[in-house]
């Protein structure tokens, strides 16, 4: 019991701890840098819309400001099957460089972008939600990285806030805050290994057609990463959007993108073969991989603990301290606002609403289910 228990331990401070740690040696060993300079191609910004009548004028109008010439990039909007007021709205948009596309019947949001990308101008493709409200200057900031040839994929910064327009912190709470820093070593060694869906960017030269099933914003950069370009995290590029506030929203959205995820994993399980992309299957194991399975040796730890709690005070106090944690979890789980949590509690909280949800769409994934549609904001 005991080396199953100090495995746990260990296997849990690499993912969490080790893995950014040997990034950081190797980052100021080996850096790579991005050679960004003047870079102005015309550009697409996808939009892949499900009944979004609340909110898709608010993001076409953001669009529509960006601090980049008008006639160097366009708006396509993909209905896909919508059947509110999504459609008409996009089209009182009387100007050039917005336009709709609808898909019908519905077939999901991968499928809508494999079908807007053979009409796209643009020799590179902007990715956004819905509800995604980006910085002025985001395409510009994500132009200039493609300056460097070595580049194909590009993914920026998100930030939350709460529908009165006040920012809630730096990615919701301070799991973002890691994920943001993982990134930016993650980069400075090569590429990263996880981007934010609304927004990204790629070389059109470069787009896959993908599987209904598969999940864009992570076949796709792995998909670049096999073409030997390097896939970058640009914290200037900043998207904003809504928080989700309910629970079961938020976690059914995480099961919904780790279930994904995982098949995206298994579909692209080529990069794990360390003899032919050595430091791309340590960076998906490390980051990806062992991050989906990290419930385990949490499940673990606590079982094992509660069979050495009559050994020592050192694996009874281990025991209450996990007691404690989990039972400021159930506190986390009954707070009316889960934005205005404090850290002591939004931390545990997230951390196991994440795992949680990984164990969920494991045994889904197990169960061979997948998933092409769902509601926004709801998963």
């Amino acid at each position: 019991m005991e080396i199953l228990y100090y495995f746990s331990i260990v296997i849990l401070v690499y993912i969490y701890v080790g893995y950014p740690f040997v990034l950081l040696i190797i980052s100021n060993l080996y850096g790579v840098k991005i050679n960004k300079g003047f870079c102005m191609p015309m550009i697409t910004v996808l939009i892949s819309a499900y009944n979004e009548e609340k909110v898709i004028r608010k993001t076409i109008e953001n669009k529509l400001i960006q601090d980049y010439p008008k006639d160097k990039y366009e708006i396509i909007v993909v209905s896909d099957g919508s059947n509110d007021r999504t459609d008409d709205i996009v089209n009182e948009f009387q100007v050039p460089n917005v336009r709709l596309i609808r898909q019908s019947p519905r077939k999901g949001k991968t499928s809508a972008l494999n079908l807007a990308t053979k009409l796209a101008k643009g020799k590179i493709i902007v990715f956004s939600d819905a509800n995604s409200i980006y910085d002025k200057q985001v395409l510009a900031r994500i132009a200039r990285c493609f300056a460097d040839e070595r580049v194909g994929y590009v993914t920026g910064k998100m930030i939350y806030f709460d529908p009165d327009g006040s920012i809630i912190g730096d990615g919701c709470n301070a799991y973002m805050k890691y994920e943001n820093k993982l990134r930016e070593l993650e980069t400075k060694t090569g590429s990263v290994i996880g981007v934010d869906g609304g927004i990204d960017a790629m070389r059109m030269e470069l787009y896959e057609e993908l599987n209904n099933d598969q999940l864009p914003d992570f076949v796709q950069p792995l998909q670049v990463l096999k073409k030997g370009y390097r896939v970058i995290y640009e914290p200037t590029a900043l998207l904003m959007e809504d928080s989700l506030k309910d629970t079961d929203s938020e976690f059914r959205m995480r099961v919904r993108v780790t279930l994904r995820a995982i098949w995206g994993l298994y579909d692209m399980r080529a990069l794990l073969n360390p003899f032919k992309y050595p430091f791309i299957s340590f960076k998906i194991i490390s980051h990806k991989l062992l991050r989906y399975l990290a419930w385990l040796p949490l499940l673990m730890l606590l079982i094992t603990n509660l069979f050495l709690v009559d050994n020592r005070l050192f694996y009874i106090l281990s025991f209450i301290a996990q007691i404690i944690l989990y039972f400021i979890v159930l506190i986390g789980s009954r707070c009316n606002n889960k934005n205005n949590m404090p850290v002591f509690v939004s931390l545990p909280y997230y951390f196991f609403i994440i795992n949680y949800a990984s164990a969920v769409a494991l045994m889904k994934f197990l169960q061979g289910k997948k998933m092409t549609v769902w509601t926004p904001r709801v998963g």
